[in-house]
């Protein structure tokens, strides 16, 4: 069975992700809104819960080539808050191929040094899953090769909400809060803010996806399909990235 970081030719990816390193700047954090995974399965005249499938299988050659590229954050877009409106037997379908990749993935991820955490709520995940997802984060908590996060029940909205409720909680005063202050309540707290946000499928939404982390971040849209985003499509993404003057407001050097 392929692993996230088995690959027929390892050299050649290697040193194809060396040359993209000493050419480019490589993002610290990238964000990917994995989207199309239903449009790449109608295509094919599948169920939707194929391109789902085959959404998470592609997961392990965008992990591979985030570490080959030095890439050090990695955010993906799992499941919304919104998602729970979908037919319950796709959102059903979607938890149960989640927990499995958990089981097969989490030793070869573990043993590449990837720190997995989760953002976003935990209290619809179905237990099971929960209990999954807990042990990966215990386990995996000491890694630094890779930062992986998965958004899973996540909205940005609902972070704001849960971030300014803890701080009410905390009976912090009005005159101590500001910008820095709410970003140690989010859920990325501790992280920087994602340098380049990519979403796949052609869609031209950011879909409640670190709405407050994302301010300044770099936006890259492609109209290929999450399951075909390999890494040559990743490299694009980056090389788009640094053609990108990123001023935060100021003016060009």
């Amino acid at each position: 069975m392929a692993t996230p970081f088995a690959t027929v030719n390892q050299t050649l990816a290697r040193e194809r992700a060396a040359s993209v390193q000493a050419s480019t700047r490589v993002p610290y954090h990238v964000a990917i809104i994995m989207d199309g995974n239903g449009r790449w399965a109608r295509k094919r005249n599948l169920p939707r819960i194929a391109g789902h499938k085959a959404g998470t299988d592609n997961l392990r050659r965008i992990l591979r080539a985030s570490v080959e590229l030095g890439i050090k954050v990695l955010t993906l877009y799992a499941f919304s808050t919104e998602n729970w409106r979908r037919p319950q037997e796709e959102v059903n379908g979607l938890m149960g191929i989640l927990e499995m990749v958990i089981e097969r993935e989490l030793d070869e991820l573990d043993r590449n040094g990837v720190q997995i955490r989760h953002i976003g709520r935990l209290d619809r995940v179905p237990q099971g899953l929960q209990l999954k997802i807990k042990s990966a984060i215990e386990r995996t908590k000491h890694n630094d090769k890779l930062i992986l996060n998965v958004a899973l029940n996540y909205g940005g909205r609902a972070e704001i909400v849960d971030a300014v409720r803890a701080m009410v909680a905390e009976g912090l005063s009005a005159d101590y809060i500001d910008e820095d202050t709410i970003s140690r309540y989010l859920y990325t707290c501790g992280l920087p803010d994602p340098d380049l946000i990519i979403r796949t499928s052609g869609e031209y939404r950011t879909s409640n996806f670190l709405i407050w982390q994302g301010a300044y971040s770099e936006y890259y849209v492609t109209e290929t399909y999450w399951p075909d985003f390999d890494e040559n499509e990743l490299r694009k993404a980056i090389e788009h990235f640094n053609k990108r003057d990123r001023r935060f407001g100021g003016l060009s050097q």
